[in-house]
């Protein structure tokens, strides 16, 4: 199963991308990979792998074309982006900043790095261009999914969404690394600005859980459900 992107840019530029969500950490590729994909190079601190098995850092090995490809370009540059899922088909006039943050984020979510990885069941259900609010409200959606299958299957369920809290507590030391790496690499700020919003949008499941929850509150609770 893959995710298919296209991304056109206003002076008719075009870059294609096909992600496999089913993939694993490729040796052969890592070793072709410039040395800021090096696993030592800007290690996240909360990193699990030893370089003992992998020499390269497996996001950024996944990431390093694009980034590559979007180099030096600004973030408000126009681009038409494509986005082929195996459901349906997207298309979208964006700012690059936003067509990247989408790329960046389905292709970080399905890479071997087994921190990113919690993010694998989101980018099985990819939505492009999500905002905040959508984002909020898939995270806590697929968590409290979760809880339900533990508690029918007689583990501990965590319905006060505490661990959703610590997930992403460690996903924003993933993104805090990455920015370092990306802001090593990159003089043009379209790479940079992308991880930049999709790091906001991670530090804001962090930080202020409660306010997210309070504004998609609406979205799930009618007056019935209220009053009920």
């Amino acid at each position: 199963m893959a995710i298919e992107y296209r991304v056109t840019l206003d002076d008719a530029h075009e870059f294609s991308y096909r992600i496999e969500l089913d993939r694993e950490y490729d040796q052969d590729a890592a070793n072709a990979a410039p040395k800021w994909t090096r696993l030592e190079h800007q290690q996240c601190s909360n990193c699990p792998l030893s370089k003992n098995d992998f020499s390269h850092c497996p996001a950024a090995v996944d990431l390093h074309q694009v980034i590559g490809d979007f180099h030096g370009l600004p973030a408000f540059k126009k681009a038409l982006v494509w986005v082929r899922t195996p459901e349906r088909e997207y298309t979208k006039l964006v700012g690059l900043e936003e067509g990247l943050r989408s790329l960046l984020g389905v292709i970080m979510a399905t890479s071997a790095c087994p921190i990113l990885g919690r993010l694998k069941p989101m980018a099985q259900n990819h939505l492009p261009f999500a905002s905040n609010q959508e984002f909020a409200l898939r995270s806590v959606s697929l968590y409290l999914t979760q809880q339900y299958f533990n508690s029918r299957e007689g583990r501990q369920a965590d319905w006060e969404l505490k661990g959703l809290v610590s997930q992403f507590q460690q996903l924003q030391l993933v993104n805090q690394a990455f920015w370092q790496r990306i802001h090593d690499t990159c003089e043009g700020d379209s790479n940079l600005k992308a991880f930049l919003t999709f790091f906001s949008m991670s530090s804001s499941m962090t930080y202020s859980l409660q306010t997210q929850l309070q504004k998609i509150r609406p979205l799930v609770m009618s007056a019935e459900n209220v009053l009920g």
